[in-house]
Parts: structure tokens; C-alpha cells; sequence
């Protein structure tokens, strides 16, 4: 089966079964990101009218976002509920009203019954919330289920506003919250089997809106062990995706305040440009050294069925990135060229190389796990690791952030992230002598079956070497999608636009 690109971006099936319904609406899945929420609400109402111009649609939000993530709704509420365990704390009264207060600020629609009706079920909903907060043990810890309650008021308030701001655009909308969907016994954790029947719960849920346009929670319910726990953030994605397969989507539509995906960022990397298409472990690769492209479970819940397409809330005309499993070679021109590039460059910061010289041969498998869980303990993930019979070396990353909603300023969550790694270093000490390099990052090459071009890995480096920029470690996966290396974190930025520059740009 083959697909095109079709008016407003949605992707037409060409297999003749696939003909006679043309003739009807497709059903197009919308997901909104927090940012888009909070800077661009007029310009998401108009991209849903223009979909519904030829489309049935459903509408996926997360929570608002702020001027940065680090200010966004669920990092507060996360804090909230840190400070909501605290015996002596009185900041989550003040966290909460914050929260509501923007939200209410955001409101500037054409019928006063709206806006008022509106504010109305945001403060009951914040007042739910303090309650719950006000009820949580004073003994330093939140469990997950009551923590994944606390986040799920985000999603709520969003879709609240986007329902609201729908229908004072005259589309007939209608909230629906997720939060409760899970109606059946979850009997083997969160495998392949309790996605389609979450679908399956989702669609249902959905079903009963009828004709009226449903604004969808990007939360779909507390699961055993929490939601950020297993699937940490970036779950509105997987609920977007969960909600085209229910659906039996067209197309799942991610809209953001870029393009789609790019050779590298085009923020820090003024010659980047734009793809028309990605492959799937392109995009998951993407996402995990830094680029932040989706959800890597997106993926796994829409692909092959259902192409997901990278749009841009604020120019909403253009095709975007499309994530399939097509025939690169025949689709994009820019992968025709020879000798072949890479698809993207991307750098992830934030980095800390852990050093250990064991006491015993490092190929003991024990020895190994009790490394893993040692970090895994304390909140940090690894990223790439490297290791010689005595020797082992990781690039780790603290978790904190993105599961406890620290934020970079603060000098209490960054203390908190340092002696998470400060723990992890000293039980490391008993199987060996320690050294850490702070400050470092990850920049990393992405493309379908780059051991195969010969010679790129020799560019990159050889790159990094002529511009002075020293690399720490090697890493290239089996998988042959990505090449890595650890280098300071200084020199990410410039050593972002060297290796575009000669791997993009000029390589002939």
C-alpha cells in the first residue's frame, strides 16, 4: 500500500479498497502541545476549523506550557505535590492559584456565558485538587497513583479551554476526560495488550460525544505504578496515539511551533532545513539524544497503520514531516543525492561521564546489574557506556527533571539533582574507584544504516578534530542508526554547526 500527500496535509491510501471513501470525511486525530496551548489559542482554533472544513476531527492537549517548560503547568503541579508531602510546607495553596490564575487570564472569548461558565469549571476542578493536596501524608512521599491524579489537572484545564474556545468559535464541542477511562483489570502491566484494549476504552469513551467535536484530556488514566513512572513525560503523545488507533484514523496530526523535523535544530543551526519524511527509528533515535520529536511509544502504537505528521501551529499551510515506513529513496529527493548523508545531527546536554575502575572483571553479568541499578536507583539514565575488562564508562543524565518536574533554576531542585548523583557515586565506590567529568554532552549522527556509508564516521570525527573539539567517548549502535560521541559541553553548540555544515551542507 502506498500513501501521498493530499490538500491539508492528510496522507490518501491508494489501494483500490481504500477508493469509495473518498467520498466521506476522513477522521483526522489533532494533538495541541502545551506551548501551543498557552502562546497560540486563536491559531489552534483556527487550524481546527480549517481540518473540519473536510475532515471529522478529534482534539488531544497537554498541559499548558509557559515562557519554558520549566514554568509549565505540570512541572508546578509536580512541585506541588512534592510540597504537598512536606510537614511544614504552605507553598501548595499558592502553586494552585497560580496555576489557576493563568489559565483564567487566557480566557478572551466573544460570549461572556462562556468565559464565565469556563472559569467556573476551572476553579471547582483547582478546588478538587487543593483538597486532594491537603490530604496527602506529611511524610516526604507521594504514591504514584495519587501523584499521576495530581498531573492529570493539567490535561483537564486545557481541554477545558480548548472545548470552550471551540465552542465560541461556533464548532459544537463537547470535554472529554480520560482521566477514569480505564474500565477493565490491567493483568500483565502496560504490554502491547493493554494498549489496544486502552484504545479500545478510549474509543468508546469518545463515542459517546456523537456528532459534537471531542476535546480529549492528553491523560488517560492512573495505571498501576503510575503513568510518569512508566511511561514518563510525554504522555499526552501516547494518548493522541492511542486515540487515532481507536479511532481508526486517517492520520494523527502532532502540531508544534516548528515545521516538522529538521537536519538539526534550526534555532541553534541557521542552515538546517526541513524533511519531508523521517523513518520511525530515525524519529525514536531523534527523541532520545535530545531533538524531542515524539513520543517513541507514539510510534509504536500508530506505525504501520497510521502515519503521524509533524505540523506547525503557526503556518499551518505547510506539509510538515511525515513518520512512515515509505520507500525514502523514491520520496524525498534530498536522500536521492550520492554519497548519502545522514539524516539528522542532534546534541543532547546535560551530560556527566561516570568512570568506574572495578575491583573485578567487568564482564560479570552481576556486575553489570548492580551498576544499572545503582543509577536506576538514583534517578539517573544511561545513555551511551562503553567498557574494557576493568574498566566501564557511562554518560549518564538525572531523570529528575522530567519526572518530578525540577526545574533548572531552582536552587533546591538542583541540589536535589546533584545529590542524587552524589549517592549513585558513592555506592558506586564499592565496586571500584570513581571518576566523574561534569558538564558534557552527547552529539550524535541519526540515519537509516550509517555503518554502511562508509566513511561518515571518519568525517564526523576528523571534523571535531580540526575545529580543536576533543571527544571523550565513541558509541555506534548495532542498530546502525546512530554514531555517538561525548564531548564538553561548551563546545555543543559549535560542534553542532561544524558537523551540519560538513556532513549536510558541503559533503559531495
Amino acid at each position: 500500500m502506498t500513501v501521498k500527500s493530499v490538500p491539508n496535509g492528510v496522507v490518501e491510501y491508494s489501494s483500490s479498497e481504500k477508493q469509495h471513501e473518498k467520498l466521506l470525511p476522513q477522521r483526522v486525530v489533532l494533538k495541541f502541545g502545551g506551548t501551543s496551548v498557552g502562546k497560540f489559542a486563536r491559531e489552534i482554533a483556527d487550524v481546527c476549523l480549517s481540518s473540519l472544513s473536510e475532515n471529522k476531527i478529534a482534539i488531544i492537549c497537554s498541559a499548558r506550557s509557559g515562557l519554558s517548560k520549566a514554568e509549565g503547568t505540570t512541572n508546578r503541579l509536580l512541585k506541588a505535590s512534592r510540597e504537598a508531602a512536606k510537614p511544614d510546607s504552605t507553598k501548595c495553596d499558592a502553586i494552585v492559584s497560580q496555576i489557576l490564575h493563568e489559565h483564567i487570564s487566557a480566557i478572551h472569548f466573544k460570549s461572556t456565558e462562556l468565559a464565565q461558565r469556563l472559569e467556573r469549571d476551572m476553579t471547582t476542578e483547582c478546588q478538587k485538587l487543593n483538597e486532594f493536596l491537603a490530604a496527602i501524608p506529611k511524610n516526604g512521599e507521594v504514591a504514584a497513583e495519587s501523584e499521576d491524579k495530581i498531573v492529570s489537572v493539567g490535561e483537564k484545564l486545557s481541554a477545558q479551554f480548548l472545548a470552550a474556545l471551540l465552542e465560541d468559535h461556533g464548532v459544537d464541542s463537547v470535554y472529554v476526560d480520560l482521566s477514569n477511562v480505564i474500565d477493565f483489570k490491567v493483568l500483565h502491566g502496560l504490554n502491547q495488550g493493554f494498549y489496544q484494549d486502552l484504545a479500545q476504552a478510549i474509543s468508546r469513551r469518545i463515542q459517546l460525544s456523537g456528532d459534537k467535536v471531542p476535546v480529549v484530556t492528553g491523560f488517560f488514566g492512573r495505571v498501576p505504578g503510575g503513568l510518569l513512572n512508566n511511561c514518563g513525560r510525554g504522555y499526552s503523545d501516547l494518548c493522541a496515539a492511542l486515540v487515532a488507533v481507536g479511532l481508526g484514523a486517517q492520520e494523527l496530526q502532532v502540531w508544534k511551533e516548528v515545521s516538522g523535523v529538521y537536519t538539526a535544530d534550526p534555532r541553534k543551526v541557521p542552515t538546517a532545513h526541513l524533511l519531508s519524511s523521517i523513518h520511525p527509528s530515525e524519529a525514536n533515535e531523534l527523541t532520545f539524544y535530545g531533538s524531542e520529536v515524539i513520543h517513541h511509544f507514539t510510534i509504536e502504537q500508530c506505525i504501520p497503520k497510521i502515519p503521524i505528521r509533524i505540523k506547525n501551529v503557526l503556518e499551518p499551510e505547510g506539509a510538515g514531516t511525515i513518520i512512515f515506513l515509505d520507500n525514502r529513496e523514491k520520496t524525498d529527493p534530498y536522500h536521492q543525492q550520492r554519497p548519502k548523508r545522514p539524516t539528522a545531527v542532534t546534541v543532547k546536554q546535560q551530560i556527566t561521564v561516570v568512570n568506574v575502575h572495578s575491583y573485578r572483571k567487568v564482564e560479570s553479568p552481576e556486575f553489570l546489574a548492580e551498576i544499572c541499578k545503582i543509577l536506576a536507583r538514583w534517578s539517573l539514565a544511561v545513555n551511551l557506556f562503553e567498557l574494557n575488562e576493568c574498566h566501564v564508562s557511562l554518560a549518564v543524565h538525572s531523570k529528575t527533571p522530567f519526572i518530578k518536574g525540577a526545574e533548572a533554576e531552582d536552587p533546591d531542585d538542583l541540589q536535589m539533582q546533584h545529590q542524587d548523583l552524589a549517592n549513585a557515586i558513592q555506592e558506586l565506590k564499592e565496586y571500584g574507584a570513581v571518576d566523574v567529568m561534569h558538564n558534557m554532552a552527547i552529539l550524535s549522527l541519526i540515519g537509516l544504516q550509517l555503518k554502511k556509508s562508509i566513511g561518515i564516521a571518519g568525517r564526523m570525527f576528523t571534523t571535531l578534530g580540526d575545529n580543536n573539539i576533543n571527544i571523550e567517548m565513541i558509541s555506534q549502535g548495532a542498530s546502525e542508526i546512530n554514531i555517538s560521541c561525548v564531548i564538553a559541553e561548551r563546545e555543543a553548540l559549535r560542534a553542532l554547526n561544524v558537523v551540519h555544515t560538513d556532513l549536510f551542507t558541503f559533503l559531495e
